[in-house]
């Protein structure tokens, strides 16, 4: 815990308030839900003076009813829908709730029918009126995300299932209703995040690691009321209790290491990424400490809500703090440090003791665990002798079909490649001399195209080879040339440059070239944009600026010399593979017959980042020799584990064999249980439907066929690695790097 706690003043007048407004809202007595002994018990006053301490008098009783309604929302849910289990119940009254959100305060709102509705429709109107379109719409679309994911909650305790770890990550922000938070962060503090930056990385990632840390402390605190007493899957103990197959006390461990993981995130975002952001993006001095206060506000509460989980009823036993004969939170073990564990990721903390101990007079708490962990992220030793990549039995149950074009596609490639000069050294570019011939011919990506798009007619499968092709070439290219130098800056100005490259309107009208990255590019933007429909040619654009986007944040970890964290690697993974371009060439098979919404949803979304984590980490496992050994580089999955568990090669290797593995059966799960639900929900034709199957189909087909290509390629094997990275044989191992001369590699699939 990093940051102080401090008590807003106000507290009294907000619990008179709170207690007065539930009760005529219909939240007390009569309710069925609570009586004021609860409402008391839970003091949700409290916490709402410890997140918003410097929040008015008449903020903090606003905000304070706010948290009343969402925690009144939750149990009765748990109550009327999740005991039964009625999903359809539920569902009825979850799409009531979004008529009590106008964005135009004059429409009318249907009237109430129970206390969830009456309190919301009361918040809506005392709260908006003093925020900003964009603001509206962000809460709104948060609010909506909070209640609707509920259903995700009801049918997996429905289906007696517990979610795989990143499932359970990027669903808890949604249920678990941090963003949701974060948007009153931004009410109490009077600092709306600017419009151009409010979806940037940056604070995107802000947000994320805020809600994943506030989701993780409140699994920790509320593991027993969740599992034992309400029968609730969704909790991270829980979860990670099933994936590692360990104890509930280990599992506590790991997620306390995985919430301390995400505060460093935070920090670390906090301190490099926003500087930059605020140049880049023209934001003038009001804008920037606008910021820097929302980003106060966040730190806030985080410090805040742990004081209130170690104080409220809620999850504490026998009262929370200062009560005699309580437990620690989910009454797991007694206050006090625990029993030390066997292996090294596993060191004393034990679930509710930070509480035992000291903490510093400033209030904040910090412990050698933690601090070892950051050190370990930046202590990394490059170019380390790790020996052949290690290959488990992969779970694969789609059959590959390769396009009987291959070997045309595997000569054009070879064609273009030489016409837009990716094979040749780059004037006045030091080191950009990257590919050559045989290097493309080993890569052969035309064999990864033919598993992907086993039915593509030949200029179809051209096109797709040549797309991997760039893409491969892109991602070799940064790492050589502007990473080495550490020319950042240089970098980034290539990259500004690329959207120039694929223009919306008229997709011939680009600038002259200087690079063959821009070349290849724009005639490939040119082929493949032109016939396509404007929101389909947005879309692409804005697949490809991700990927190349996510070039510079590797740039940015490698000049700090720092292994990610598990949650941020996960997500940044998904754009550094090119998942969402290649996924982008496979939708547009499907035109329009797939309405927008569907692939906007959640489940969609689900669907699609499953089968881009299996993909990533399959290439993690093969390339773990050439990266680690050959390259010096630190994006890679296994390494990853390894930092975070701090155990060897096969024990992380295990752990990604087992995500890969959880991530295919949640694909296959979704696709079989979830989609249907989301077909019927939305009342889909049975033309939709075919199409859905079909583009499902296509995926399946991504998968196997990028697995076919790892196999196939001469891009990972030891032999092929030795010859392409080291010619001469010089020496390898730790303390040989000065004896190397470097070659023209780079981080590639």
């Amino acid at each position: 815990m990093p940051y102080p706690a401090r008590l807003n003043p106000h507290l009294e007048q907000a619990r008179a308030h709170s207690t007065a407004w539930a009760r005529e809202m219909g939240m007390l007595e009569g309710s069925g839900i609570w009586d004021q002994d609860d409402l008391e018990a839970h003091d949700y006053a409290l916490l709402c003076a410890y997140t918003h301490p410097d929040a008015t008098a008449a903020d903090l009783s606003l905000v304070t009813d706010w948290y009343v309604w969402v925690f009144f929302f939750d149990d009765h849910f748990l109550e009327r829908f999740k005991r039964t289990p009625d999903r359809e119940g539920g569902k009825q009254h979850l799409d009531r709730l979004a008529e009590f959100m106008p964005m135009d305060l004059s429409a009318e709102m249907p009237g109430p029918e129970n206390p969830v509705e009456a309190g919301l429709a009361d918040l809506w109107t005392r709260t908006v009126p003093r925020m900003p379109d964009g603001w509206r719409a962000r809460f709104a679309e948060s609010t909506e995300n909070l209640l609707g994911e509920s259903l995700w909650e009801l049918s997996n305790i429905g289906a007696h299932r517990v979610p795989n770890p990143v499932e359970y990550i990027e669903m808890r922000r949604k249920v678990g209703g941090a963003p949701w938070s974060a948007g009153l962060v931004e009410y109490v503090t009077g600092a709306e995040v600017p419009g151009p930056i409010a979806a940037s990385r940056p604070m995107r990632v802000l947000r994320d690691a805020f809600s994943d840390a506030v989701h993780l402390r409140n699994d920790l605190f509320s593991y027993q009321r969740e599992v034992e007493d309400e029968g609730e899957n969704s909790n991270g103990v829980l979860v990670l209790e099933r994936f590692l197959e360990c104890t509930t006390q280990e599992a506590a461990d790991a997620v306390n290491d995985l919430l301390t993981s995400r505060l460093q995130q935070f920090e670390n975002t906090a301190l490099t990424e926003l500087a930059p952001l605020f140049a880049e993006s023209g934001l003038d001095p009001r804008e920037c400490a606008g910021v820097l206060a929302y980003v106060k506000g966040l730190q806030d509460w985080q410090s805040g809500g742990h004081e209130w989980h170690m104080r409220s009823s809620r999850y504490m036993n026998e009262g929370g703090a200062g009560a005699s004969g309580g437990t620690a939170a989910g009454g797991l073990l007694p206050p006090g440090p625990s029993r030390p564990l066997p292996e090294p990721w596993l060191g004393p903390s034990g679930l509710g003791s930070s509480a035992a101990r000291p903490a510093a007079a400033s209030g904040v708490r910090t412990t050698p665990r933690a601090e070892s962990a950051r050190v370990r992220s930046f202590t990394h030793v490059p170019y380390r002798q790790v020996g052949p990549s290690q290959l488990p039995d992969f779970c694969m149950p789609f059959t590959a079909r390769l396009s009987p074009h291959l070997e045309r596609a595997r000569r054009n490639v070879v064609d273009w490649a030489h016409r837009t000069g990716i094979l040749q050294p780059q004037p006045g570019v030091p080191l950009s001399h990257v590919w050559d011939e045989r290097r493309l011919i080993d890569n052969d990506l035309p064999l990864c195209a033919a598993g992907i798009h086993p039915d593509a007619s030949p200029d179809e499968l051209d096109l797709s080879s040549a797309w991997l092709a760039w893409g491969t070439y892109g991602d070799d290219y940064y790492p050589v040339v502007y990473g080495r130098p550490r020319d950042l800056a240089g970098a980034k100005a290539a990259t500004d440059r690329l959207p120039a490259f694929m223009p919306l309107d008229d997709p011939s009208a680009t600038p002259p070239s200087s690079t063959a990255l821009e070349r290849g590019l724009a005639d490939l933007w040119f082929r493949t944009a032109g016939p396509m429909a404007p929101d389909a040619r947005r879309a692409l654009r804005r697949a490809i600026e991700d990927m190349t986007g996510s070039w510079l944040w590797e740039l940015a970890n490698q000049t700090q010399n720092r292994i990610p964290d598990p949650v941020d690697y996960i997500e940044m993974r998904r754009l550094t593979f090119g998942s969402d371009l290649t996924m982008s060439l496979c939708r547009l098979a499907h035109g329009g017959s797939i309405p927008p919404e569907i692939h906007r949803s959640g489940t969609m979304r689900s669907l699609e980042n499953a089968a881009c984590d299996y993909a990533a980490l399959l290439n993690d496992v093969f390339s773990y020799q050439k990266e680690i050994e050959y390259e010096g580089e630190i994006h890679n999955g296994i390494l990853v584990v390894q930092n975070f568990f701090d155990c060897d090669y096969p024990a992380a290797l295990g752990v990604v064999h087992d995500l890969m593995t959880s991530r295919m059966r949640q694909f296959q799960h979704v696709a079989a249980h979830e989609l249907p639900v989301l077909c019927d929900d939305f009342g889909l034709d049975e033309d939709a439907r075919r199409s859905l199957g079909s583009y499902v189909e296509d995926l399946e087909n991504w998968l196997s066929g990028i697995k076919v290509w790892h196999e196939g390629c001469r891009r990972y094997r030891e032999e092929d690695l030795r010859r392409a990275h080291d010619p001469q044989h010089t020496p390898r191992g730790l303390g040989t790097s000065a004896a190397r001369v470097p070659q023209p590699v780079g981080r590639g699939m």
